[in-house]
């Protein structure tokens, strides 16, 4: 991809960032790292996908919720893509939360980048390794792997 074609959807036109949101700090560091390398007013959905039983995301410490109500789960996750939005307004982005049903997470995160037309889909990566990341498998990859999309995948950075 040229630097005259990135940010560009498959039909040339500029679609959104889709950024994948856990609510997890490492989440928060991609989206303040996109904002640095892609600059301010570019459209963005902030994307927090969610299944009931298997909270893959981190609701605000406040919250407590009841994993095996679907709605208690749907308006948490709801939430949290609401506080990711106003960290990726803050990071110079016009942003909107939204929430997703999906299972496994990164079949979501695909669906949405399809949906809004993304010209990137902006995660970061927990850096998974050993017995963890073969059991959990890496959403990041697994995204990279699937996407026909430009995939920034930013690192815990230490």
């Amino acid at each position: 991809m040229t630097s005259d074609d990135a940010g560009h959807g498959h039909d040339g036109s500029r679609g959104p960032v889709v950024f994948a949101y856990d609510g997890s700090e490492l989440a928060k560091l991609a989206i303040d790292e996109a904002g640095r390398l892609l600059g301010p007013g570019r459209e963005a959905v902030v994307l927090t996908v969610w299944q009931p039983f298997d909270v893959t995301f981190v609701p605000k410490v406040q919250l407590r919720i009841n994993a095996a109500d679907a709605g208690e789960v749907r308006d948490a996750a709801s939430q949290t893509a609401a506080d990711g939005a106003a960290l990726a307004q803050a990071a110079g982005f016009s942003a909107r939360g939204e929430e997703l049903q999906a299972a496994p997470t990164w079949k979501g995160i695909l669906h949405a980048a399809e949906e809004h037309d993304a010209s990137v889909i902006v995660l970061g990566s927990h850096g998974r390794t050993g017995l963890s990341g073969v059991l959990l498998g890496s959403v990041a990859e697994a995204v990279s792997a699937h996407s026909r999309r430009s995939v920034l995948i930013t690192h815990r950075g230490e």
